[in-house]
């Protein structure tokens, strides 16, 4: 699966493994209640980042479904495991909208897999939000100049929000992902946030948009007023180089519009590829992390004292602690599975 610009390999090849079905999987009950009854009676969303992964077999997920042969079916389980997934949580952020414009074949092959209340989060793509294409193989030839689609307002209504506006009903929040400013992309950081202001301003008020920058300079009054002008989230990120969420949450005017985001993503400090060999197959938790369970705490505290006019929502990635499910699990107060004590 494509995650953070990379292709990570799978650690293992699902169509070689034999599992005996679960009796009972480990988290789903409880889970599935709580996080259902947040968001029914709390309009919040908890979720986690993508939902591929094999590491949740006999978690959330039943071997069984996905069985060929008395194998289980690489093709098979990633095809059809979000309406399995949809049994626990009600939201989920589609990172491989990142990579490419959603086809309507792609949409719909989700939107067919989940309920009327689930709600599909996407990271818009990055044919948008690169200012300057990085230097890797996927970009061919652009690889290393400027992107001349950068904050193109009319590009994404068409090629993104179009192929979208059918399925705007089971549509969550729409999250511009930037990466990290250098003077060779903006010489000021505040023309980065004017260019963003024109763009905004030229957007369909009718969806769910968020922010995420990856500069902890932008965290600054005049990012936060633009954001709040129009009534765009500000999300809030775990990530390398930015301060811990609680953090953000407590810089004035961070909390920008009726409803609130946060990706949980990577331990502050730590970079990309070190927590994916330090995690996978994201089956267990190997790291708790404090602080991070704490800020899910206390955006559950907020979302459940003064619920949002419209779905806010909080998203966990396996990166973060090892296993996404049970980093929601915790920050619930719920039991969970193949944990590992703090240290």
């Amino acid at each position: 699966m494509r995650v953070e610009g990379k292709e990570e390999p799978s650690s293992s090849n699902l169509s070689t493994l034999n599992l005996q079905p679960p009796a009972s999987l480990a988290l789903p009950a409880p889970l599935a209640q709580e996080t259902s009854r947040l968001a029914r009676e709390n309009n919040l969303y908890l979720g986690t980042s993508s939902w591929k992964y094999e590491g949740w077999l006999g978690q959330i997920y039943d071997a069984q479904r996905y069985l060929t042969r008395g194998k289980i079916s690489t093709r098979r389980f990633e095809t059809e495991c979000l309406e399995e997934y949809a049994d626990t949580f009600p939201t989920v952020c589609v990172d491989a909208g990142y990579y490419r414009f959603p086809s309507d074949k792609f949409l719909a092959g989700l939107c067919t897999q989940v309920p009327d209340h689930f709600r599909l989060s996407y990271k818009v793509t990055d044919e948008i939000t690169v200012k300057k294409f990085p230097q890797l193989d996927r970009f061919g030839h652009r690889a290393g100049s400027e992107n001349e689609n950068f904050l193109k307002a009319k590009l994404f209504i068409d090629a993104f929000l179009g192929p979208l506006s059918p399925h705007r009903g089971k549509t969550g929040v729409l999250i511009f992902e930037f990466s990290a400013f250098y003077p060779t992309h903006f010489e000021r950081l505040r023309d980065f946030i004017a260019a963003l202001d024109a763009f905004l301003g030229q957007l369909p008020t009718n969806w769910q948009y968020g922010v995420e920058v990856r500069n902890a300079k932008l965290l600054r009054p005049e990012y936060f007023d633009v954001l709040h002008a129009h009534n765009v989230a500000h999300v809030f990120n775990s990530w390398t180089k930015m301060p811990p969420v609680e953090e953000q949450m407590a810089m004035p005017g961070a909390f920008t519009a009726d409803f609130f985001a946060a990706r949980f993503l990577l331990r502050p400090g730590r970079a990309y590829q070190q927590a994916v060999d330090r995690f996978q197959p994201y089956s267990e938790t190997k790291e708790k992390n404090p602080e991070a369970r704490a800020a899910i705490k206390a955006l559950i505290k907020r979302g459940t004292a003064a619920p949002t006019p419209r779905p806010s929502y909080v998203f966990v990635n396996n990166r973060l602690e090892g296993n996404s499910p049970n980093t929601i699990a915790a920050a619930l107060d719920l039991p969970v599975d193949r944990d590992v004590p703090a240290r």
